[in-house]
């Protein structure tokens, strides 16, 4: 086809579209114009196949670009525009992207199958699935043509076929264990594979590795086999990967886990689907690991329940429960499905090792849930029962599980007891593998409490020392999961010591990877610190919108733990924005929760900020929440003496933040509620009792004093000096 198109001011632009189908003469006229390309204004397109060879040599002023199937990102939105530009739901584009192979007459096809199946209803803005997505139908057209291709092949459709059912690619030294046929025949046979360009070789035989070109030519070739002979395919397919490839079935187990399945072997195929979503969990690769032990759980129901099934599923099922805490985090309903049947599991088979990791991951739920009480109790068996087999490695998990509980609760002293006790007996080499199993490496998660601990216990500096052991430890380690968490808990101990930029940078980094690994509530956490550190440099409204967000998508995770801190740091944009009432009403929320789940660590700030919020109402300021003086101080109530009932039910708010930092043993909370109150003080001429108030919990440090707290206290105590 020629297209012409003329430019206002030259040159002129011609295309012309696939050169396989033009004609001699057509061509030699196309190599003169070529030829005379250098002098000629003239924009001269051409398009054509892979296996064109043009007449013509390549001249210095003609460029060759080479053009690649679609990018899935290219895919999404081709199949979005033939879809109206309306948005199709993920899972149907992801099945587009895989069937279509990037090739765009495909990808329009297979949309429009998809549009006309009823599969989907319109809205206005989007498709919705109106159910289950079952796999996509090859138009027909296109099946028909490429079943009359392979019929026209004879003796090399049966090596189609048989290349087929191994997979998308694979090997001769693979098919040819497989095929019934001499080195020549399948030489030959393959040979016209490649010519008729339907497979693509790389290498030499035996070395050789096929490719089919498109995804659509294999499920044709698949589709044309009877469900007996595909059976005995996959079960000598297996048999060969197992005898004369161990190595495959060791590093590959999904390989031989799918084609046992495909060959209706189920008792041989779950070990394997077991191992590979073992594998994939190992290596982060959450969402494959579901999907492999999901697929071994769906098999293992078929089989009769014996207390050896049982045993097998509890294995699947704790594994499973690790991928999905990272996926979904632990206050997912899907997570407690999974743990719930673990328990139940475990009470069918009795003594066995899986009860600990079903115990950890149970009060994890319940502490993730906000039913802290439940979730202590079950630390505490937890604990006796590690103590009773005198096994070291379950000691040290049982810690973790008690120290990490006893941190929400505010019990400081004996979270950072049990913490360092299981630190103690945490080593690398020996308990890498716990990661699988507890969801996140043990290490870390001991450093990283320990850090925020010690923070509140009023350590700065060595809390960022512990955080810093937690990001090199995970750094080594490799598990993505764990050094987004410790990334994590460095980004929350830096906002803990009001340090925006580290803040905001370590913050960033858990964003990407819990964008790139799919972890829901790292996403969610990180979004929150971020709104925090856009609302420190003065642009409070968006980061209070995105605080929202944060907190919105941490709600959706099921998760009701650290809602009190969020909260807490919202209430806070709230007092610099001078939304007095929605700061009162989020502390609120806040407190309320904290009396319903008796996550008490965060308790007494949320005190120190109503009183802060309050006194908004009972005096005009224009500082921070954590400002080192008040301005000017409004007429009350009750004239100008400073004893208005809105200021005492202030100062009741600090003492009563004192009173529970102490309790806590929370020195740092202490300080920042000392300095509220010793500022309230010293605006009411009682300099000499907030100087005797706020000096003896200065000098109680020994640490931190680049921090922004305790140089706030050092200038107070100036003031007041």
């Amino acid at each position: 086809m020629w297209l012409y198109a003329e430019a206002r001011l030259q040159p002129v632009l011609v295309i012309v579209e696939d050169l396989h189908w033009i004609d001699p003469s057509t061509l030699e006229l196309l190599s003169l114009l070529i030829d005379q390309g250098a002098s000629t204004r003239l924009c001269l397109v051409l398009t054509a196949r892979p296996e064109f060879r043009p007449s013509w040599a390549m001249p210095a002023h003609l460029t060759l670009f080479t053009l690649r199937r679609f990018t899935p990102a290219q895919v999404t939105r081709l199949a979005t525009h033939v879809a109206g530009d309306k948005a199709l739901p993920p899972a149907v584009l992801e099945e587009v992207v895989r069937k279509t192979d990037g090739v765009p007459l495909f990808v329009e096809e297979l949309t429009k199958v998809v549009l006309e199946s009823g599969l989907l209803q319109e809205r206005e803005d989007r498709y919705d699935l109106t159910g289950l997505l079952p796999p996509l139908a090859i138009p027909a057209t296109l099946h028909d043509a490429l079943m009359a291709r392979l019929d026209r092949l004879a003796a090399a459709k049966l090596v189609a076929q048989l290349g087929a059912a191994i997979g998308r690619a694979f090997t001769y030294d693979l098919l040819q264990a497989v095929a019934p046929l001499d080195a020549a025949t399948l030489q030959g046979a393959l040979a016209q594979l490649v010519e008729a360009e339907l497979v693509a070789q790389r290498g030499m035989p035996p070395q050789a590795t096929y490719t089919f070109k498109h995804a659509l030519i294999q499920d044709a070739a698949y589709q044309s086999l009877l469900r007996s002979t595909r059976q005995q395919y996959h079960q000598r397919i297996a048999q060969i990967l197992a005898e004369r490839l161990p190595e495959t079935a060791e590093m590959q187990p999904e390989l031989l886990a799918h084609h046992y399945t495909e060959a209706g072997l189920h008792e041989q195929a779950i070990p394997y689907w077991q191992r590979a979503g073992r594998l994939a969990c190992e290596r982060s690769a959450n969402l494959e690991s579901i999907q492999h032990l999901t697929m071994g759980l769906k098999l293992l129901a078929a089989l009769p329940e014996t207390p050896a099934r049982a045993q097998q599923e509890l294995d699947l099922q704790l594994v499973l429960g690790s991928a999905l805490t990272a996926t979904k985090g632990f206050g997912a309903p899907e997570t407690w499905h999974v743990y719930a049947r673990a328990r139940e599991l475990c009470q069918q088979v009795g003594e066995t090792p899986q009860l600990f990791p079903m115990l950890a991951g149970l009060a994890r739920i319940y502490q993730n849930r906000g039913d802290l009480l439940t979730a202590h109790a079950l630390g505490e068996q937890h604990f006796r029962l590690a103590q009773g087999t005198q096994d070291p490695a379950l000691v040290m998990e049982a810690r973790r599980t008690l120290g990490n509980i006893l941190f929400w609760r505010g019990e400081l002293a004996s979270a950072r007891a049990h913490l360092e006790a299981g630190l103690a007996l945490y080593h690398p080499q020996q308990h890498g593998g716990h990661a699988v199993l507890y969801g996140r490496d043990p290490g870390m998660d001991f450093w990283g409490f320990a850090a925020l601990t010690l923070w509140f216990l009023g350590y700065p500096d060595q809390a960022v020392a512990s955080t810093q052991e937690a990001l090199r430890l995970t750094q080594e380690l490799a598990h993505p999961y764990s050094l987004a968490t410790a990334l994590n808990f460095t980004a929350w101990l830096h906002q803990c010591r009001r340090e925006r930029p580290l803040t905001h940078e370590r913050a960033e980094a858990v964003l990407a990877l819990a964008t790139e690994h799919g972890i829901a509530q790292r996403w969610a956490s990180s979004t929150v610190l971020l709104g925090w550190t856009l609302a420190e440099q003065g642009r409070v409204a968006e980061g209070i919108a995105q605080m929202r967000q944060g907190l919105a998508a941490w709600q959706a995770t099921g998760a009701a733990i650290w809602r009190p801190y969020f909260l807490a740091l919202l209430a806070e944009a709230c007092v610099q924005e001078g939304q007095v009432e929605e700061g009162l009403a989020v502390l609120a929320e806040a407190l309320a929760a904290v009396d319903k789940t008796e996550e008490r660590l965060y308790e007494a700030e949320l005190y120190r900020l109503k009183g802060e919020l309050l006194l908004r109402q009972a005096v005009a300021v224009d500082l921070h929440p954590t400002s080192t003086a008040i301005l000017i101080m409004a007429e009350s109530d009750e004239g100008a003496t400073g004893r208005s009932p809105r200021l005492i039910e202030v100062e009741a708010c600090f003492q009563q933040a004192l009173a529970i930092a102490r309790r806590q043993q929370a020195k740092s909370l202490e300080l920042r509620a000392a300095l509220s109150l010793s500022r309230l003080w010293q605006q009411q001429g009682k300099r000499a009792e907030a100087y005797e108030l706020l000096a003896p919990i200065y000098g109680w440090f020994t640490e931190g004093f680049d921090t922004a707290d305790l140089q706030e206290a050092k200038g107070l105590l100036e003031e007041l000096a």
